[in-house]
This record gives C-alpha cells, structure tokens and sequence, in this order.
C-alpha cells in the first residue's frame, strides 16, 4: 500500500521528526557560539531554570541521536524518483478518489471494512508470530481471529480489543527474517508501496503468499479487492501525508531516517 508503513511512522514519530528539524539547527548554532568563546564578551551567569532547560535539551539531542538509523541508499537517484512518482500519484489520483470514497461510505462502515481485511490476515500475523518463537503473541493473535470472527462477525467488529483488550500483534516476515539475522541491506522505494529496503520488500513478497486474497481467482478480483483495502484505509488517514511533508525540509531524507527507526522499533519489541 502507498504510504501504509508511513502512516504509522507518522503517528509513531512525529514528535521527533521536528525534535530532529530543531535540534540539528540549534546543535550548529551552538557549534558557532562556542568558536566564538575567544571573542571577547560579557560573561553573565545564567540562571537554574535557563541551565535546567539547556540540561533537559542536551539529553533529548543525545538520547534521538543515538536512537538515528542510518540506511545504505546505493539506488538514490532511483528511489528519489520513485519518491516523486508516488508523491504525485497520491496527490493527483489516490488522495482525491479516497476523499470520493469517503464522501459514499459512513466512517463507521469503513472502519468495519478496515477492521475485516485486519482480521482477514491474521493467519500471517500468527505464522510470523510463531516463526519468531513469539507463543504469547501467536496465542493473541488466536484468540483474536477466534472471537472477531465469531461475535465480530467476520471481523467487521473488534470485540476482541474492545471487550477483551486484546491489542493485534502486528508481526510480518520482514521482522521474522531480521530476527533471523537478515539485515536491512540498502533502503527501496518501491512503486505504489512506499518506503521499504531490500529484506522487507522480500518480507512484502512472502506475507502476500500468506494473504488469502492472493488465491482469489481470477487474478483481477484480488487486485480490485486490494484496491478496495487500500482506498477504504486510506479514506481513514486522508491528510497524515500532508502533515508529514510539512514538518520536513527534505520529505526524501525524512522518510528514509523515519521508516528505518520505525522498523528497527517493530522488529526489538
């Protein structure tokens, strides 16, 4: 899906994106305040409150730079394409047909719908969950397919978190294949999907194989039925994008850093 690992990112880190589009300016200022320390000046003693926030600031600037992912990008000018390819097809095709769309369907009808296709791949999500030793979670994973399916009526409804405060375990292959010992290798953009590197794009392959959509025939229906998955979440989210872009200089560069702090989080919890 377009945008669909980015969504989360969003939500996830938006606070340290701008952290990190303030720190980095403040940490160069500072950098020439401190070549400047021969120059003569007035030395005036700052007070507790000014030193407790310059204190409390240095730590947050410490704590999100060791926390930086950095990616190999050896396919920049391809994937910086690509970046634009997808930035102009969300604005000209997907944002406007999911504002269509959500204009038809009731919110509370798309959230059933999201919540059906949710409950549609737990099958993968406890597979992966299994692979990964992971009992507690594959057992979540169980139990919620079990009661959504039943009294959430194929999934349409989530009692499973709503009355049993069960929360999804959101595991995939490419978070299997890293707690395997796959590294990320170089950062991908793919066409239409967004924001990936080279072990979650084999990752996105394989949790396909797990979808039960896959084996819809004909082949068209199971594109129009991930289509339909993919207009109706992205119904729900119109504007995160939007947000994203404004709180970045570089969309590019943000995305890059965001998406493989993002993963690296998913795959240590």
């Amino acid at each position: 899906m377009v945008f669909k690992d980015v969504q989360a990112v969003v939500k996830s880190y938006n606070i340290r994106l701008l952290v990190f589009l303030f720190i980095v300016p403040a940490g160069m200022i500072s950098g020439c305040a401190s070549s400047a320390k021969n120059t003569p000046a007035v030395n005036l003693a700052p007070n507790s409150a000014e030193t407790n926030a310059n204190d409390d600031f240095a730590l947050l600037e410490e704590e999100y730079a060791g926390q930086m992912v950095e990616v190999p990008d050896p396919l920049e000018s391809f994937n910086r394409t690509m970046f634009e390819v997808n930035d102009a097809l969300y604005f000209w095709i997907v944002k406007p047909v999911s504002q269509v769309y959500g204009g038809v369907i009731p919110e509370p009808a798309r959230i059933g719908i999201r919540n059906f296709f949710s409950n549609l791949t737990a099958p993968a999500r406890l597979i992966n969950c299994l692979l990964q030793g992971k009992g507690k979670g594959a057992d979540t994973e169980l139990r919620r397919f079990a009661i959504n399916t039943t009294c959430g009526v194929l999934g349409f409804g989530d009692p499973a978190l709503d009355q049993y405060g069960l929360e999804p375990v959101n595991e995939d292959l490419g978070q299997t294949l890293a707690v395997y010992g796959f590294g990320d290798g170089f950062y991908l953009v793919l066409p239409m999907l967004g924001p990936s590197n080279a072990r979650d794009s084999v990752g996105r392959l394989g949790d396909w194989f797990l979808n039960p959509v896959s084996y819809v025939e004909p082949t068209e229906a199971a594109y129009g039925i991930t289509a339909v998955r993919f207009t109706n979440q992205m119904s729900l989210n119109i504007g995160e994008y939007e947000t994203f872009k404004s709180m970045t200089v570089e969309p590019y560069i943000a995305m890059r850093k965001t998406y493989a702090q993002y993963r690296k989080k998913q795959i240590q919890q």
